[in-house]
């Protein structure tokens, strides 16, 4: 075998700086006893010493112990070395990068000794030590940071160091790895190819097979310079053997020599109790969300980012190194900490006298606000109080069924006790792929009741939303119809499989399911219901439509939820004699929850615009529902099918006192024409979200005395009653930069607080950061002048929320919808909102919807009109003399172009949301002189 000694690695690779390379000579441990190796490291103390932080004059904020896998080396950390030398000679916190080449890789001595993951350990132990005794050892509190397999022996590290106040362990950090294979799971199939015999050594070190198919996984693809910097160390087979040993070393089963060690990392890592981050990229063929969720469980207080579209190299593909930096800021600077400390949020409760405060509630004559000192009340509380009551619950018009109170509380419990029985814990997920009605009702409830977390991703999603958000979330169990378990099965969805209905034998073989609802309920009519959950227990996570970017899972609270359920209740005066038609799939499970009957009418809730006036007639009059929800999509057709209506039908939306449309903003127009279906009902327009589901709400009147305001963009009313709407004001350059205040006429972010506002987004830590703000300070020097108010600190009380929203308030304190924060349009003239100057061009008689968009430079963009004409145009291109000259006497706003188009692209679920980002990309290149098709 042939040993070569450490050396410095070129000095023209990119990215990296020659004076962070030094070799260190480390004495050897176990099978290295008596013998001296030498590593190549990264080390940015130099570096930081010329940037005026010495890393011994106790400037440091620490240190940072970087550990490769394979078959890549310490070039992997270039980034993050650089940021922080970066950031320190700006004055931030300083942080020192050690990032070393395991021995037989990169530039480190290659000695021809076979290594398993317990001398690894060793030896980056024997590394450390080696630092400490030449006087360069790691100062001040230490972060390990790891990936693939180096992951696994910086927690072994870790974990020989947790609780050593000579190491000063402070927190880990992970890319894409794995410390625990579930027994009689095929390992991943490049690693099984790589290691079957007779491939191993070919794949690995006869070839650089092996090597290049790792590189390729980088999305986008490595630049050729980089590529062939990862390259360099391994230019012979002499030099690849490493990358072998590495593949060979992986524990296939409990008899492999390295399979106890790899145990004892696994046992100890949910031990660990030092904050921890995971960023991940889940297209990792290797290092999947299998093992993501698997560290999540072990490490259930780590904050977990999964970078949507990245792959195993997720330190070339996303920017990880500034995601360190800002975590490690946030949970270990002292300074920090203490401010949070000192400064905590004043509960929403406590901002009554606030600027606005009487404005930005709910009419007088609305009932109050729930009680924030009641006892909490589980959302399952009225289905409970109703156990014993044979009238009817629920109507599922698709399925012609009816269901008691005492039928649909008595099959909830059953199935709750089943599920229970068969090992679903507080905190598994479970992910519902059935349409609404009974059935999903009851599964919901059990879910809820046993602490189970149910994973709702609605079908509007397609199959690669539906994947990408299953996949994403990880369910411990999946509860689906025939469909929705074909999918899973053929698209290969995690998790143990139940079939809402009983299959034949064959088909559920066929589909990998383990029981029934029905077999679950029956075991479950003879067991015992656990303990309920806690109310600030994880109970649901919702995904967001995907109309601004993938779907996101928002995280709901127990406690969030009952507030959400009692918000509506007392806004919408719903008594157990009111009854709901919900065509709107987030409200469709509430009726249970709020005590009332709801119906769900005839309709495919994946595609709203199949509802009809005459379904949403027959749901009426079945259910004597006295309030509608509607989505915008089905609204459209519910207008556009009323001619089908004959007079006892119109007598049954005659009796409709409340209509409400959530999604998306709809126009008075059309709230005009729902309201001549339901001549004695109130139109509401709430605004809302999936983070939070109620915040401000208008009616049909009152959308028409804003109508008189100067205001442009959307009304949507003041915020309901315990919820509190800001605004944070754009700069010059079209960011939210301003302090978030209720001062009328500023152009901003709208920034919410509310009680049933979500906990966080699911395994997306850094997005949750960026829509987070701190409490406004004005709120805070309000909440000292109130020293004798109520020292309520609840987390729901404290969290503010960035909408990406943007609008402006009034001198009424209502809130006026302008766009997304993504479609700020930066003109010469300062940003420009797009939904003012639509709403001008869709008054012109020849256009039926339109959107502005933005062409040209940032800081430098022109407005440009999109449009459906009427007829509908039957190309797409530049709009006719006489569109064009109609949509500019529209408006004031100067238009470089008019465009016309047969559709308006649209979001998925909702189909109404105008994707106006497609439509930029397209309107440039249209102009450009592109040959281009629809957008």
């Amino acid at each position: 075998m042939v040993t070569a000694a450490a050396a410095l690695p070129p000095r023209d690779l990119p990215g990296l700086d020659p004076s962070w390379s030094r070799i260190v000579d480390v004495p050897g441990v176990g099978i290295d006893a008596g013998q001296t190796r030498q590593w190549h490291c990264l080390d940015t103390a130099d570096a930081l010493a010329r940037a005026g932080v010495p890393v011994t004059s106790g400037g440091l904020a620490g240190t940072i112990l970087a550990v490769h896998g394979n078959p890549t080396w310490s070039y992997l950390w270039r980034s993050i070395a650089a940021e922080s030398v970066r950031a320190a000679a700006a004055g931030e916190p300083a942080w020192r990068v050690v990032a070393v080449d395991q021995l037989e890789m990169g530039y480190s001595e290659r000695t021809a000794v076979h290594r398993t993951l317990p001398q690894r350990v060793a030896d980056l132990e024997a590394f450390t030590e080696a630092l400490a005794a030449d006087g360069t050892g790691l100062e001040g509190p230490v972060v390990t940071l790891g990936h693939d397999w180096g992951g696994v022996i910086s927690l072994g590290w870790a974990l020989d160091h947790a609780g050593r106040p000579d190491a000063q362990l402070a927190a880990v950090a992970l890319l894409n790895t794995a410390v625990h294979h579930p027994a009689g799971v095929p390992i991943p199939s490049p690693l099984r190819l790589a290691g079957a015999r007779g491939v191993l050594a070919a794949s690995t070190v006869a070839t650089p097979a092996f090597l290049d198919t790792t590189l390729a996984l980088a999305s986008p693809p490595l630049a050729p310079r980089v590529r062939a910097a990862y390259r360099a160390p391994y230019a012979s087979a002499d030099r690849r053997r490493g990358i072998g040993a590495f593949v060979a070393d992986i524990p296939v089963d409990a008899e492999h020599e390295s399979f106890a060690e790899l145990t004892r990392i696994a046992d100890g890592v949910a031990a660990l109790e030092v904050p921890a981050l995971l960023l991940w990229g889940p297209n990792d063929p290797v290092f999947g969300d299998r093992y993501l969720d698997d560290l999540v469980d072990r490490l259930p207080h780590a904050d977990v980012h999964r970078f949507e579209g990245a792959s195993h190299l997720i330190a070339e593909d996303r920017p990880y190194a500034s995601a360190v930096l800002d975590w490690l800021g946030a949970r270990l600077s002292p300074v920090s900490q203490a401010s949070q400390d000192e400064q905590p949020a004043p509960p929403v409760e406590e901002r009554a006298p606030q600027a606005h405060a009487s404005r930005n509630q709910a009419a007088p004559d609305a009932p109050d606000a729930p009680d924030a000192s009641a006892p909490f009340r589980p959302l399952w509380h009225n289905l409970d109080a109703r156990a014993g009551d044979p009238a009817t619950a629920v109507i599922d018009m698709t399925r012609d069924r009816r269901v008691s109170w005492r039928q649909l509380e008595a099959q909830t419990r059953r199935i709750a006790a089943g599920l229970a029985a068969m090992g679903v814990a507080r905190g598994d997920r479970v992910s519902l792929l059935m349409q609404p009605g009974p059935t999903l009702t009851a599964v919901l409830y059990a879910c809820l009741r046993i602490g189970a977390v149910v994973v709702v991703a609605d079908a509007g999603l397609g199959i690669k939303g539906l994947t990408r958000a299953v996949r994403g979330t990880w369910p411990d169990v999946v509860i689906g119809e025939r469909l929705g378990l074909t999918a899973a099965r053929t698209l290969g969805w995690p998790g143990i499989r139940i079939s809402a209905e009983r299959l034949p034998r064959a088909a559920a073989l066929a589909l990998g399911v383990t029981t029934s609802l029905h077999d679950l309920a029956e075991t479950g009519a003879a067991a015992e219901l656990p303990a309920e959950p806690g109310p600030d227990d994880d109970a649901a996570i919702l995904f967001t439509s995907g109309s601004t970017g993938p779907a996101k899972g928002v995280v709901y609270t127990h406690r969030q939820l009952s507030a959400l359920r009692d918000v509506l209740g007392a806004h919408l005066e719903i008594t157990a004699d009111t009854g709901l038609v919900t065509g709107f799939a987030p409200f469709a499970l509430l009726g249970p929850a709020l005590g009332t009957r709801s119906v769900t009418p005839v309709m495919d809730v994946s595609a709203p615009r199949t509802l009809t006036a005459t379904a949403v007639a027959a749901a009426v009059d079945a259910s004597d529902a006295a309030i509608v929800f509607l989505s915008p999509a089905a609204i459209l057709n519910v207008v556009d099918t009323a001619d089908a209506l004959g007079p006892a039908e119109r007598a049954a939306l005659a009796r409709v006192r409340t209509f409400l449309s959530t999604g998306a903003p709809i126009s008075e127009a059309m709230l005009t024409a729902v309201g001549e279906l339901m001549p004695n009902a109130t139109p509401h327009t709430p605004y809302g979200m999936t983070e939070c589901l109620l915040v401000t709400d208008v009616t049909l009147s009152g959308i028409r005395d804003a109508a008189a305001a100067p205001d442009t963009g959307v009304c949507v009313g003041t915020p309901i009653e315990g919820n509190t709407v800001l605004v944070s004001a754009l700069d010059a350059d079209g960011v939210a930069t301003g302090e978030p205040s209720a001062a009328p006429g500023v152009l901003g972010e709208i920034v919410i607080s509310a009680p049933h506002l979500k906990a966080h987004y699911d395994r997306l830590h850094l997005t949750d950061v960026a829509a987070t703000r701190d409490t406004p300070s004005a709120l805070v020097e309000e909440r000292a002048a109130q020293p004798h108010a109520s020292r309520d600190h609840s987390p729901t009380a404290q969290r503010w929320h960035r909408t990406g929203d943007l609008g402006h308030l009034d001198v009424e304190g209502r809130l006026w919808i302008e766009g997304r924060t993504q479609h700020v349009i930066v003109t010469a003239e300062g940003p420009l909102a797009p939904v003012g100057p639509e709403q001008d061009v869709e008054r012109a008689d020849a256009v039926r919807r339109a959107a502005v968009v933005g062409v040209g430079p940032h800081g430098l963009k022109q407005a440009v009109a999109v449009v459906e004409t009427v007829p509908a145009a039957t190309a797409s291109g530049l709009a006719s003399p006489e569109v064009t000259a109609a949509v500019r006497a529209a408006t004031a706003q100067p238009l470089a172009a008019v465009l016309a188009v047969p559709q308006l692209p649209t979001d998925v679920r909702h189909n109404s949301k105008i994707d106006r980002s497609r439509l930029a990309v397209w309107a440039e290149r249209a102009l450009a002189g592109s040959r281009v098709g629809r957008p």
